[in-house]
């Protein structure tokens, strides 16, 4: 199937009888093929249990798929319940030194803050947030002078970055920024839950040392099943964050203890697998996979450049940066005359339609199966100025 098959098809997303849906910024709906995943694996179970259910086979499939779509290899993949625990993998691996520092922004979402808080003040290191600022044009975001000129001090050894950032939407340059890091041997950390599976990312490319990303946002899969890359490189010098009977090299050898971590990504996980969700998160991904990154972040571009143009010409701020290096899926704005929670209520109580209110802004995240009349009912039934 090609894109335009998914697009406003209530048989392969439900939600559209229901709801006009633009929060997929904050938890998506599944497509028919993710529900049909769940919906197999427990009539399996019920009927069978484990028995011939090749389960576990899918699951490393789905390892393969992930790596396909960052440009990674297979044995940098691990999964992780979500974004929180990947990158609180990372940062309780590091064998962290007082006086090292970690550079980040003043609006990560707090995914992507608490672990690197935990660590400062357990640790002694030092946390440094660059903030985001006001550009001529209106729009919100964190100058890429301004990381540049944070990373340039001698005990910097981290930066840590959402590719998207969930308030303002602004998409950050992680070629240059992975560039800088490498050149001097910082190590680049990104939560990617906000632009994995809608916005390419090649991690090679991009010099990126690790990323985690839950699947129920753009990746379209459930809650509580997500990936963490690790650079395969930098493996052997990582400890796991939890130790348990699937780390080690030879984890179906029960009655024989021996503790030696797998050499792989796998070192990062420590017990039975989410296999439900997994299932289903594989079969999300493989969807937009199969659909091409490329076409689903082209079909992105169309849908919020007709929302910005509507929502200006009636009279709204649009908070997201629009330039070609820092688009993305989340388009913010503001009202100077109206209460944003009351159209947020509004919106959901009277007209069906939902999107998210975030740092007092209005957030609309619509995806590729979206259109522009529905992007146009969200217009009209916004107040005017």
């Amino acid at each position: 199937m090609n894109l335009s098959h998914y697009i406003n098809n209530p048989h392969e997303f439900a939600i559209l009888r229901h709801h006009d849906f633009f929060n997929h910024a904050g938890v998506s709906p599944l497509p028919r093929c993710a529900a049909d995943a769940l919906r197999h694996f427990a009539r399996h179970y019920e009927d069978h249990a484990y028995l011939d259910s090749g389960f576990y086979k899918q699951i490393e499939a789905l390892r393969i798929s992930a790596a396909a779509m960052l440009n990674a290899q297979a044995a940098e993949i691990a999964f992780v319940k979500n974004t929180s625990e990947g990158i609180a993998t990372v940062a309780n691996a590091i064998d962290w030194q007082p006086g090292d520092r970690i550079v980040t922004t003043n609006v990560e979402y707090p995914a992507n803050m608490y672990p690197w808080i935990d660590v400062s003040r357990r640790l002694g290191v030092e946390l440094i947030t660059v903030p985001e600022v006001t550009q001529p044009d209106g729009s919100r975001a964190v100058p890429l002078d301004a990381l540049r000129t944070a990373l340039d001090h001698p005990r910097t050894r981290l930066l840590t970055l959402s590719h998207v950032e969930y308030a303002s939407g602004q998409r950050h340059d992680l070629a240059t920024l992975g560039q800088v890091c490498r050149e001097r041997n910082i190590r680049l950390c990104i939560d990617a839950i906000q632009s994995m599976g809608v916005l390419p990312i090649d991690v090679r490319a991009m010099n990126i040392d690790f990323l985690s990303a839950d699947g129920h946002k753009w990746l379209l899969g459930p809650e509580g099943a997500g990936v963490l890359y690790c650079r395969r490189e930098l493996l052997p010098t990582l400890r796991p964050l939890s130790v348990g009977w699937m780390n080690v090299i030879d984890d179906q050898d029960y009655g024989h203890y021996d503790y030696t971590l797998k050499p792989d990504a796998r070192r990062f996980e420590c017990g039975t697998h989410n296999v439900p969700g997994l299932l289903a998160f594989k079969a999300s991904l493989e969807l937009l996979l199969g659909l091409g990154i490329d076409d689903i972040a082209a079909r992105l571009k169309l849908l919020t450049d007709h929302l910005i143009t509507g929502l200006r010409d009636k009279g709204y701020q649009v908070i997201s940066p629009r330039n070609d290096e820092q688009w993305s899926g989340i388009v913010s704005f503001v009202s100077p005359r109206h209460d944003h929670q009351v159209i947020w209520r509004s919106l959901r109580a009277n007209h069906r339609t939902e999107i998210a209110l975030r740092e007092n802004r209005l957030r609309v995240s619509a995806h590729l199966y979206n259109t522009e009349e529905q992007l146009d009912r969200l217009l009209a039934n916004l107040p005017a100025h």
